[in-house]
């Protein structure tokens, strides 16, 4: 059963060539940020391209909810007067963030260090996920946390009336985490110091330092140190989001499987710190090349052009690189079962607390599919098979993860048999165009009960 109404079946089946533009969806990490950023500021902030998945717009209700002002313009044009830093009303309604753990995880460290209280639920996939690992940091500030057992939502966090600066180390390579640290800091005196071992995604230190926020940030033996000088006045912004990296994954390596695909995928957003599945792609041997290289709101940007690639070779993708290109493993699985020989992914633990253990969902689908794959707790292997010898002919459960259900579908554009999906409903969270841009490029991707 979806969080988002009832299960929609989807199948996915052998395609000819993928031609043609595939405008895909805002970032949704940037579309998150720009709005609590916006709500955290003083003025109007603009924002254009905002990716209207569900995930952002719950985002989008909760500043509401805390008194901020949104208008929605059409078109992925936003705009947000916001209440200023600790400025957040308490919300008269429970907050529902529905799939999304950016969204829930990010809003309570907003909200951390105002003295308010708020109460977050989800849909069961993130119900299901640990809060702990943000409400821990969050109570050095001063807050407290009242959730179920284990750490999980529902759960009301307690603002802290008089919040002190934290210094902490990121005990696992996480951008929700060290986001929510950076912005519970925002409200509180002096500097707040995060410190990670691993870089995960900086967006939230370059989007901080455009509304205006003292920021540091620096190398060590330490780690990636980074210091934010609190209580500042965020100006408003007018920001221009960059196409989602991760959404452009699925028309990306979708042109590498379909036999005599050349597909193009528009303002690509390339910060370092996404664009690690693109560089793995290429080691591998894939047809990709980046046109047009530019910077668009502090952010690199290109369009990418994928051609179909018919002689990939699995590689040992560097267990560093991992952080860059965490929601993209179950796609570059896909693309690992049509190369020749193993691709070896380490250090990727965090794949099973995502909005399903993701390892377990694409090992377990990917053999029904005839791919071989070993698994340990941070690492799996998917043993290749090459072009045209992957078999499908199977259904797979999406367990409420947008990720895993557009995985699948891709895989079915280039098996020999179709590829059915129990519930693409969540594909909307992240990605609500995927049916129509793929289709628009000849992929065969169809609801099954229609």
């Amino acid at each position: 059963m979806s969080g988002h109404g009832d299960p929609i079946p989807m199948m996915s089946r052998k395609a000819g060539p993928l031609h043609g533009v595939a405008h895909v969806p805002g970032d949704k990490s940037i579309s998150h940020r720009s709005l609590i950023l916006g709500a955290l500021s003083v003025g109007e902030t603009r924002i254009t391209g905002l990716l209207e998945g569900q995930d952002v717009l719950d985002t989008a209700r909760a500043m509401r909810a805390f008194g901020a002002e949104l208008a929605d313009h059409g078109g992925g044009e936003w705009s947000v007067h916001g209440v200023g830093t600790g400025g957040f009303a308490e919300p008269e309604q429970v907050i529902d963030c529905g799939n999304s753990g950016t969204g829930v995880r990010l809003i309570m460290g907003a909200m951390a260090t105002c003295p308010i209280s708020a109460t977050f639920t989800g849909d069961a996939s993130l119900c299901a996920r640990p809060m702990a690992r943000v409400t821990d940091p969050l109570a050095l500030f001063g807050a407290r946390a009242h959730g179920r057992r284990g750490g999980r939502l529902p759960m009301t966090i307690t603002g802290a009336a008089d919040p002190v600066p934290v210094r902490y180390v990121v005990p696992v390579p996480s951008a929700q985490v060290k986001s929510a640290v950076l912005l519970a800091g925002l409200n509180a005196p002096g500097q707040t110091v995060v410190i990670e071992r691993e870089a995960t995604r900086d967006h939230t230190e370059r989007m901080l330092v455009g509304f205006g926020a003292e920021l540091t940030v620096e190398d060590t033996d330490e780690g990636r140190v980074i210091t934010l000088t609190g209580q500042p006045e965020l100006r408003a912004q007018d920001i221009v989001v960059p196409r989602d990296p991760s959404s452009a994954a699925f028309p990306v390596c979708a042109a590498l499987i379909v036999e005599g695909s050349d597909v193009l995928v528009p303002n690509i957003g390339l910060n370092p710190t996404r664009a690690g599945l693109f560089t793995t792609l290429q080691e591998m041997g894939a047809d990709l090349t980046f046109e047009n290289p530019r910077e668009e709101g502090g952010e690199p940007v290109a369009d990418l052009r994928a051609k179909f690639s018919p002689d990939l070779k699995g590689i040992e993708v560097p267990p560093e690189r991992a952080a860059s290109m965490i929601d993209e493993y179950p796609v570059l699985s896909v693309v690992a079962a049509f190369a020749e020989g193993p691709t070896v992914m380490r250090g990727v633990r965090e794949l099973r607390v995502k909005e399903s253990d993701r390892i377990d969902a694409m090992a377990q689908g990917l053999r029904k599919a005839g791919v071989e794959v070993e698994e340990g707790e941070d690492w799996w292997i998917v043993h290749g098979r090459g072009f045209g010898n992957v078999s499908g002919g199977m259904t797979v459960e999406s367990r409420l993860d947008h990720r895993i259900a557009m995985s699948f579908l891709v895989l079915g554009l280039a098996s020999e048999k179709p590829v059915s999906v129990d519930d693409g409903g969540p594909i909307a969270t992240s990605f609500p165009v995927f049916e129509p841009l793929m289709a628009a490029l000849g992929a065969r991707v169809e609801r099954a009960n229609h």
